[in-house]
Formats: structure tokens, C-alpha cells, sequence
């Protein structure tokens, strides 16, 4: 408009200069005729003459030029009406009520030629908010499905002109991109995942397997990795004796998951004259950036299936985990191999460090502490200072704690976390022992304070592991991290001497992780103790430091009482009674639970501040660990727990009912 209005200011500026120019003339007519009549009298008409020609050519343009601009403008509105009817792009408009008052071809064609005029909106999209649409002169967008078909749905508000002044309606236009989702869906579907399969107890299968039966096992297991997707789209390729790889498209996974990674069932049916079963570890790598990246997680999910237990598959999508299996126990590993060659390089971290700070996981048990003395009484065998974290000692280590600092060399031994951080530098080796979760460690901040970083723990890995250690020593199959700090002991100097406390604690540790030698103990477990024995331990004392006041005995006796008894194997109670550290007496409930004859599994809740803590007992038929993990906790196969975030024993238990339920719905 303002482009067609210049001309016509152009022309009236020049008209008026005109006549103002003829003005000029006729007033110096007027001075000429006073001179010189007839001359000034012809001038002064001549003059008129051009100003009256002048007007009535300025009118006659005037009236050409707007009525050229009326016709453009009807053009122009006419055929922005054509281009918005006939656009490729759905368009409606919609006053703030919603009610739709136009819609162009292309929308009613989106909607298969419905008659939509004046309905509402949400009549067409149900999705939509109109009170979420811009008030200002923003434009949203939103993703939304019509007839099947996905678009992106641009809404923008115009200010129209009245009678009565402004009208405010919405503009909304759709742009479809089902192709474009379709396409990136392809491009997710035929991207290459990588996946680890890694044979967990090949050694000690082959040992056990007569000599010319070997190749025919090995051959089996062979046949049953390449028959596994043998009809899909997959290369296999094995690059070791017990270790192959996998490269598949990432469609098959979703096939993958929903058989539960059906190899892991058909690999512990493999038979050649195997004692033990085969079992196999997965680790699949998922990355959405590059090939490379989907190798490096497939190596990080395997070691983390390994840090476990092994027997199980585990997909990492960058940050994200997702576990199957896992429900086999764990194969004690003959070797000490590994614990040799863990020791030597601890040894050596240990010589490079002027001290070492000695941290465990939250309220503190007695397998943690035991292993902190293990540890201390290592640096002192090298002449290092040592100190253990503790602010304040839990009641399940009270009896040990006050018999530590009876002796005149433990007066420093602990330090609260907060000294601990002022301790802090490049030459403190860091060591955890028992917890392998840096968000369950004493003193979280110490971990971001250093890069010399020792890990020994037992438990099986989860996924928010210490990934920063520079030394990592986990083996799920060991009964406790005193066990392992007691194997250390041995490798790292020839004539090891501890204290009667110190061997008296690494045993306590091994006796509560054990349940008094009945769980996960292997033959390993034994020798250790048999060394501690030799080092001054005593059974005794041991059993006193576990004695019980007569409020929890009572506590105890009433919470077995009031069992539940679900599936004809399973008990469920929970601590009613008022009496300090229910958490351990709920512990020592599931314990005596699983004395009942046919109960494979127990689980004891307890009130925990403001949660509900499950203490989880098994025989080992029922995996306890894989129910306490999907409640949020872990632990092993036979001992786990958990803490839930309810206010009531009642909702704890419908919880824990729950899962129960949908861990057998899956099967082993």
C-alpha cells in the first residue's frame, strides 16, 4: 500500500508547486500592468487560464491514479485469497473461543472433507489447548497426529480491523512431516548396534570336561551363538576362544528384548559332559552418534554384566542401562590370579602415596568396617598413614568400634569426612571399600576431589558405579570385601602380621556377609578365614561382638510371629515394635525367616526415617537381588535390600507384593 501511495504524493507535490508557481505569475501580472496594462492584463489571464487547466488535470490524475490503486488492491486481495485457498499448507482461523470461522481446501482435505465451519476446534484436534496459544506476537509450535499422519502445527495471533475496533483471532497453519519421520525412523531402524557375547566360566568348564570332548563342546557353543539369528540380518564373528562379536540392526532389538535375550536360557542347557552350566554374559552397545561409540558401550555393558555376577545381558544407551537375566548365582573362580595382580598394583598406588584416607558406604557395617582395618593394617606394613572415615559409628559396629579405640594405636584411626577434605590432595590414594555407588559412599565430595581412587567391593555392579577409580577389584562371587582384603593381605608382603582387632574384624565381616559361613561361602572363603585364624582371630570373641539386647530379641520373636507366608514360599513381616536400629533387627529377622522349612525367600520391613527399609533373604532358588533392584535397591542373588519412599509399612508392602508378582510373571 505504502508503495502504491508514493507516486500519487510525488505528483500532488509537484501540481501544488505548479500552482504556486502560477500564483507567482498572476501577482507579477498585477505589478506588470501598472506599468504596461495590456501586457499585465494578458499575463494576469493567461495565468488564471493555466491554474483552472492546472486543477482540473490535477483531479482528472487524482481520479486515475486512485482509481488504478483500487483495482490493484481488489488484484491483490483477490489473489491473496487464491493463494490462501489453494495453498499446499492446511491453514484455519479461529477466533478465541476456538470456534472455526474459515479454513482453506488443503485443511479440509487433512480432514477429508469434513464441513468444520463454525465447530470447534478441539471437535477436529482433541490434543489442542487453545488457553497454551501465544498472546503475543510469538508463533507456537506443536507436533501433532491427524489421521494418522504426523504434523508440526504453527499458531500465531493477528489483531483484525472493526467497526467496533480490534478483533483478536488465531492464524494456525500445518506443515506435514510424516516422510521426514518416516525417513529418520528408517535411518534408526538400519543403524548398527554392536554387541560383546563373552562366555563367563569357559576355563572352568573345560577343565571339568574330558579332553576329547572339548572341541565338540566348544563347537556346540559355537553352533549355538551363529543359530541364535541365523534367519535375521547379522554378522557374527568370534575373536577369541570364549568371545564373539555381534553387529545387527537396530530394529532387531526390540525382537532381542522381547525374547529376553532367549540365548542366555539356551546356552545353560548346553550338555557335553559339563558338571557346571554354561553361562554367557551380553553386553550390547547402543549409541545413536557412531559405530565406534556403540563398541565402547557394548565393552562398558559387558564389564558392568561381569561386575554382577555374569549370566545376564546388559543394553547401555549412553547414560541409560537396561538389564536382563542375571538370576544364575555366581561361579566362585577357583584362580587367585586376579587377586594377585590386584594386589601388586594397590602395592605400588600405595608406595607412590604420602598417605591414604579410607572411606566405606553410609551407616557402616561390620564387613565395611573389617575391611577399613584390613586396609589400614596394609599401609601400615609400607609405613603409610592411614584413616578411616566415620562420623559416627552405626549400633551394628558399636561393639567393635569401642573395642578399637581401647587401643592406644587406633586414637586416630577416624576422621569425620569433613577433616577428611582438608586432607585432600595428589599424593592421598583414595580407597573404597564395600560400595562401588558413588552416590552411596560416606562422603560423596571426596570423589570429585581426586583422581587416585581404590575400589574393592562385592556387591554386584550397578550402573551408577565409580567410573573415575584408577584401580577397580570387583568380584560378585566373593562372599564379602573382607574376604578380599584378607586374599590381598597375602600377596602383599611375605610375612603379613595383624592384630588380634584387625583379623578379629575381617572375620566378623566375612561371618555377617555369610550369614555365619551358610551363604555364598566357596572354598576361597574358607581359606581365608582359616588365615585370619592363624592370624590371632578367635570365634569367640567374634560371636560376642553380635550379641543382641533382650528389647530386640523381643522385637525379633514378634515380627516372626506375624509373618505372612505369600506363594507358599515366600515370608513377608516388618518391625512394629519400638526399638532402636529396626533396620538391623529387620536383618536379622530375614535371617531367621528363611529357617522356616519350604520358605526360599524372606523379606523384613522396617520404618527408616521417613522411608520403608526391605532387608531381603534368599536361598538362592529366588533371585532377591533382581526384586530389590527393581524397587531401586541391590545386593546379591541370596541378600539384598531396599529402600522405598512410602510413609507406611502397608504401601511398602503392596510394593513389594507387586514386584514379586512381575518377577515371576517374567520366569527365570
Amino acid at each position: 500500500m505504502k508503495k502504491l501511495n508514493k507516486p500519487f504524493r510525488y505528483l500532488t507535490w509537484i501540481m501544488r508547486f505548479i500552482q504556486a508557481s502560477m500564483v507567482c505569475g498572476v501577482f507579477y501580472s498585477m505589478v506588470v500592468a501598472s506599468k504596461n496594462i495590456v501586457l499585465g492584463i494578458t499575463g494576469i489571464i493567461l495565468f488564471l487560464l493555466l491554474m483552472v487547466s492546472n486543477f482540473y488535470s490535477f483531479r482528472n490524475a487524482q481520479s486515475h491514479i486512485l482509481n488504478n490503486i483500487d483495482y490493484r488492491l481488489i488484484k491483490i486481495g483477490k489473489a491473496r485469497k487464491e493463494m490462501f485457498i489453494r495453498s499446499p499448507l492446511p491453514m484455519i482461523a479461529i477466533n478465541m473461543q476456538g470456534e472455526i470461522w474459515w479454513y482453506n481446501e488443503s485443511f479440509k482435505n487433512m480432514t477429508n472433507n469434513r464441513n468444520i465451519l463454525d465447530t470447534n476446534i478441539r471437535s477436529i484436534l482433541p490434543g489442542v489447548q487453545i488457553e497454551d496459544f501465544p498472546k503475543d506476537n510469538t508463533i507456537m509450535e506443536t507436533s501433532i497426529t491427524i489421521e494418522e499422519r504426523s504434523y508440526t502445527m504453527y499458531s500465531e495471533l493477528v489483531a483484525m480491523e472493526e467497526e467496533d475496533g480490534k478483533e483478536y483471532n488465531y492464524i494456525i497453519y500445518f506443515t506435514d512431516k510424516t516422510e521426514l519421520i518416516d525417513l529418520e525412523t528408517q535411518l534408526t531402524d538400519k543403524r548398527c548396534i554392536v554387541a560383546i557375547l563373552y562366555i563367563d566360566n569357559y576355563t572352568e568348564i573345560a577343565q571339568n570336561v574330558d579332553e576329547v570332548r572339548r572341541p565338540m563342546l566348544t563347537a556346540l557353543i559355537d553352533r549355538k551363538v551363529h543359530r541364535w539369528m541365523k534367519d535375521e540380518d547379522v554378522i557374527v564373528r568370534k575373536f577369541e576362544r570364549d568371545k564373539y562379536m555381534m553387529v545387527f540392526p537396530h530394529e532387531l532389538l526390540a525382537d532381542i528384548q522381547e525374547t529376553k535375550f532367549s540365548i542366555l536360557d539356551e546356552m545353560r542347557k548346553t550338555q557335553m559332559g559339563n558338571d557346571l552350566p554354561v553361562t554367557m554374559s551380553i553386553g550390547v552397545g547402543d549409541n545413536v552418534k557412531s559405530l565406534r561409540g556403540s563398541v565402547d558401550e557394548a565393552r562398558a555393558a559387558l564389564d558392568l554384566a561381569l561386575g554382577r555376577g555374569g549370566d545376564q545381558a546388559v543394553i547401555k544407551n549412553q547414560d541409560k542401562y537396561t538389564f536382563y537375566g542375571g538370576k544364575s548365582k555366581e561361579v566362585e573362580k577357583s584362580t587367585r590370579v586376579k587377586a594377585r595382580m590386584k594386589a601388586y598394583a594397590f602395592k605400588e598406588l600405595i608406595q607412590e602415596s604420602d598417605s591414604l584416607i579410607i572411606m566405606g558406604h553410609k551407616n557402616m557395617d561390620m564387613d565395611c568396617l573389617g575391611a577399613a582395618m584390613g586396609v589400614y593394617r596394609v599401609a601400615a606394613m609400607m609405613g603409610k598413614k592411614a584413616q578411616i572415615i566415620l562420623d559416627e559409628p552405626t549400633s551394628s559396629i558399636q561393639a567393635l568400634y569401642n573395642q578399637i579405640m581401647e587401643h592406644e594405636e587406633y586414637k586416630d584411626l577416624f576422621i569425620s569426612g569433613e577433616d577428611a577434605e582438608g586432607k585432600m590432595n595428589s599424593k592421598v590414594l583414595l580407597v573404597i571399600v564395600d560400595v562401588h555407588r558413588a552416590s552411596y559412599v560416606e562422603n560423596p565430595k571426596l570423589l570429585e576431589m581426586t583422581e587416585r581412587i581404590v575400589v574393592f567391593d562385592h556387591h554386584r555392579r550397578s550402573a551408577d558405579y565409580i567410573d573415575n577409580a584408577v584401580l577397580t577389584y570387583y568380584e560378585s562371587y566373593i562372599s564379602s570385601t573382607c574376604e578380599m582384603i584378607a586374599e590381598i593381605l597375602q600377596y602383599i608382603g611375605e610375612k603379613v602380621k595383624l592384630t588380634n582387632i584387625e583379623a578379629d574384624a575381617l572375620l566378623a565381616g566375612i561371618t555377617v556377609d555369610t550369614k555365619n559361613f551358610v551363604f555364598k561361602t566357596g572354598v576361597r572363603t574358607f581359606e581365608a578365614a582359616a588365615f585370619l585364624r592363624r592370624n590371632g582371630a578367635d570365634s569367640t570373641r567374634v560371636r560376642m561382638l553380635f550379641q543382641s539386647d533382650m528389647l530386640a530379641y523381643k522385637a525379633r520373636a514378634m515380627a516372626l510371629n506375624d509373618a505372612k507366608i505369600y506363594k507358599d514360599e515366600i515370608a513377608i513381616t516388618s518391625i512394629e515394635a519400638e526399638v532402636e536400629n529396626r533396620s538391623i533387627v529387620a536383618a536379622q529377622t530375614a535371617d531367621e525367616l528363611l529357617n522356616i522349612k519350604g520358605i526360599m525367600a524372606s523379606f523384613a520391613m522396617s520404618k527408616l526415617g521417613d522411608s520403608i527399609s526391605i532387608s531381603a533373604r534368599s536361598h538362592g532358588e529366588i533371585n532377591v537381588q533382581v526384586i530389590m533392584e527393581i524397587l531401586g535397591g541391590g545386593g546379591h542373588q541370596t541378600v539384598a535390600g531396599a529402600q522405598l519412599e512410602v510413609e507406611t509399612v502397608e504401601e511398602a508392602e503392596e510394593k513389594l507384593i507387586e514386584t514379586i508378582d512381575k518377577y515371576f510373571e517374567e520366569g527365570e
